[in-house]
């Protein structure tokens, strides 16, 4: 993995030794911390504040860095090697991409005092909500809310009683946070420290200026605007996965050298089956991970040049994701079985590291369905709406 350097995402001129922020979380990661409170501390959402996470994409004149795409994903991988959990709720400092359908005007009274907003969203089911003169009236719950513990800000989907919707995407109506009542229900076998728990709105009055259809295309002028907004939101995710599979070859590396079998046997890097198995599962991570980030530079490409990326190549960057995050997700349990027996114990690293690549999979935007589309696509038919 490419070493990315702290100095590309600081906060003004306090910079953050990112290595040692990694250390920090993993250490914290290990004593089960994030996991055990299901949510991410409050103090590291700060310290990822200052590291630029949350505004890498927000334009400059924003007072953002309009970083690209891959710069972005690499320091997501880097902080899931870390831990899954602490990546996942960084990835959604990608937020602009769905905010930057906003009017340009609201967008200025988003970012006045700051560019580093925490967004979290809960956008299915969207729930019927009311227009009025003044703008949409929101009641409901929403569910799998990343990251809403540390929200600045929080986006619902909604689905206005009158009107026409665009491409029959949902639209999201964006709150302050403190008008928002979150019911701590995430309880999963893996990212727990990522809080997606549940959100609760009960007749919230937010102006239609503060809504934007999920998937729309943004007016907005920058480079990235014009960056698939759906492929960005699933390469995000999938680069957690890819990191957390890094980091279980690297920790496999570690151990195999010095641990012996109880039973008297040879150290696990000295047999032939361990290294025929390594091998293949460090080649097959390598190339799932170098064609991830291939079709996001071919697009990236495409849109600095001010082209528009072809449909063969955005369904290239779905798919790829789709097949990373399942790479990733063979790769940690392969590792997790050569480690042994002391590897099944809830909390030994390597249970971790396949709980979290494995909950990785099961998103949405990593299903069957994207295999389908994918297909669809190869063949020249039309896909679902929302897949490119």
């Amino acid at each position: 993995m490419n070493d990315l350097s702290a100095k590309d995402f600081v906060m003004d001129n306090t910079a953050v030794d990112l290595t040692a922020l990694c250390q920090e979380i993993r250490e914290r990661a290990c004593t089960g911390e994030f996991d055990n409170q299901a949510y991410v501390s409050q103090d590291i959402i700060e310290k990822l504040k200052k590291l630029g996470v949350y505004r890498a994409f927000v334009p400059k004149r924003f007072g953002g860095s309009e970083v690209s795409p891959r710069e972005f994903c690499e320091l997501i991988e880097k902080l899931s090697m870390a831990d899954g959990s602490v990546g996942w709720v960084a990835s959604f400092g990608m937020s602009p991409a769905y905010l930057g359908s906003l009017p340009e005007e609201t967008l200025k009274e988003l970012y006045k005092n700051s560019p580093d907003i925490v967004f979290a969203g809960g956008i299915f089911p969207p729930q019927p909500a009311e227009i009025t003169d003044d703008g949409v009236v929101v009641t409901g719950r929403w569910k799998f809310s990343s990251g809403c513990m540390g929200a600045d800000v929080v986006g619902v989907g909604i689905a206005p009683q009158k009107g026409n919707e665009a491409q029959g995407l949902p639209r999201m109506a964006v709150m302050p946070a403190k008008q928002v009542k979150i019911e701590m229900t995430w309880d999963t076998v893996g990212l727990k420290g990522t809080g997606s728990h549940d959100l609760v709105v009960e007749n919230v009055l937010v102006a239609k200026e503060w809504t934007f259809v999920r998937g729309e295309p943004s007016k907005l002028p920058e480079p990235f605007f014009k960056y698939p907004s759906l492929s960005l939101a699933t390469q995000v995710l999938t680069v957690v996965g890819i990191g957390v599979a890094a980091a279980a070859l690297d920790e496999f590396k570690k151990l195999a050298p010095g641990k012996a079998s109880i039973t008297g046997g040879s150290e696990i890097a000295n047999r032939p089956v361990t290294q025929y198995e390594f091998a293949q599962a460090e080649a097959e991570f390598k190339a799932a991970r170098i064609w991830f980030y291939e079709t996001m530079d071919a697009v990236w490409s495409e849109v600095a040049a001010g082209r528009t990326p072809t449909a063969e190549q955005i369904s290239d960057m779905r798919l790829s994701c789709t097949h990373a995050a399942r790479v990733a997700a063979r790769v940690a349990r392969k590792m997790q079985m050569l480690a042994g027996m002391t590897a099944i114990y809830t909390n030994n690293v390597f249970s971790r590291f396949v709980n979290d690549t494995n909950v990785v999979t099961q998103h949405a935007f990593m299903g069957d369905a994207t295999l389908q589309n994918a297909g669809l696509i190869s063949f020249g038919l039309k896909p679902a709406p929302g897949y490119l």
